[in-house]
């Protein structure tokens, strides 16, 4: 008997390692479908297009809002993240999985959405092991300005306050362990 397909969306606040965590997941868990958003933001060092992300700018991305080709979108320090919805309907059409990595707003977006996609949805909150190691791991980056950190902890604290909304939580201390807990609540 096969395992009916599911959404997990997979979220936390910035600096959790949420992209660690999938990063290992695509590495030892090839079979797992992993949704990749648009975003405006310049890419980060080592990140790939359409694997990572998919990078374009603003006003392809406002086409895309207004087309309504988006599963869930938001702006977060100037830069616009969403997840193309037809990829998500396909796969889930198909019968695949789909693991998808999006912040607090998206995740409510798409809770509010999953019965248009014929699926239920698992709610995972990936949480750091400590909030002061997750302002290290932040600050640690090197990738951004201090104003643009100081605005990642202010949404931080918000996100880590909405845990409750999510139907599991998984914490952050070990990314091998991490991600084979998110595979098997994927796999059902």
């Amino acid at each position: 008997m096969t395992t009916p397909a599911r959404l997990l969306v997979l979220s936390g606040p910035s600096g959790v390692g949420k992209s660690s965590v999938v990063d290992r997941i695509r590495s030892t868990f090839p079979d797992v479908h992993l949704s990749v958003s648009v975003t405006t933001r310049a890419p980060r060092p080592g990140e790939v297009h359409d694997v990572h992300y998919r990078f374009i700018g603003r006003d392809a991305f406002e086409r895309m809002i207004e087309g309504g080709e988006l599963l869930e979108w938001a702006e977060f320090a100037g830069n616009l993240y969403g997840t193309p919805a037809a990829p998500v309907a396909q796969s889930l059409a198909e019968g695949r999985s789909v693991l998808m990595e999006i912040d607090l707003q998206g995740a409510r977006q798409v809770r509010a959405r999953s019965g248009d996609l014929g699926v239920d949805d698992l709610l995972v909150f990936l949480a750091p092991p400590s909030w002061d190691v997750l302002v290290h791991r932040l600050e640690g980056r090197g990738t951004e300005d201090p104003a643009v950190i100081s605005a990642r902890l202010d949404t931080a604290r918000v996100e880590l306050a909405a845990e409750g909304e999510f139907d599991r939580t998984v914490v952050n201390d070990d990314v091998e362990r991490a991600a084979g807990e998110i595979v098997a609540l994927l796999n059902g």
